[in-house]
């Protein structure tokens, strides 16, 4: 199995702890609402949305993707941290074996936040991953962070 990690940091004017309340824990609910077309619904499989907790998500019409299946790894509101891992669905696109996320929302001394995101794929055996792929990852991240900013702004 090969590993690829690639980070991604998102700087927005939003405080921090807003921006982890949207990203993190409404997420579920406030993504299928903005960005219908990406996300059309997430539904919880076990657990009480804490350490455990197993979703799927199913994506909209503007996804390549049906659906994915996620666990949550860690999450530390205090610290503003989350970490996830896509267990299964067409997301992995038969070739890897897992992606675990790792989130962390860190304060800027002007009152907004970065939003750091390092994504670490698990392929199975020695599949390579393009980096047109990767830069296609990071393009959608860095879009739904940005659509959740432009509601946060538009809604404050």
């Amino acid at each position: 199995m090969g590993v690829i990690t690639y980070d991604i940091e998102i700087p927005s004017s939003i405080p921090a702890a807003k921006m982890f309340k949207a990203v993190v824990l409404d997420a579920d609910t406030l993504i299928p609402k903005i960005m219908p077309q990406a996300i059309k619904n997430v539904q919880v499989l076990e657990g009480d949305g804490g350490v455990g907790t197993v979703k799927i998500i199913h994506f909209g019409e503007g996804s390549q993707y049906k659906s994915a299946k996620h666990r949550i790894d860690a999450i530390d509101t205090e610290n503003l941290t989350h970490s996830y891992t896509i267990v299964e669905g067409d997301a992995l696109a038969g070739v890897l074996e897992s992606i675990t996320y790792h989130v962390k929302i860190v304060p800027t001394e002007d009152g907004g936040c970065i939003c750091k995101n390092r994504s670490i794929y698990h392929t199975k055996g020695d599949v390579e991953i393009t980096e047109e792929k990767i830069k296609e990852g990071k393009e959608k991240a860095m879009q739904m962070f940005k659509a959740i900013e432009a509601y946060l702004q538009a809604n404050a």
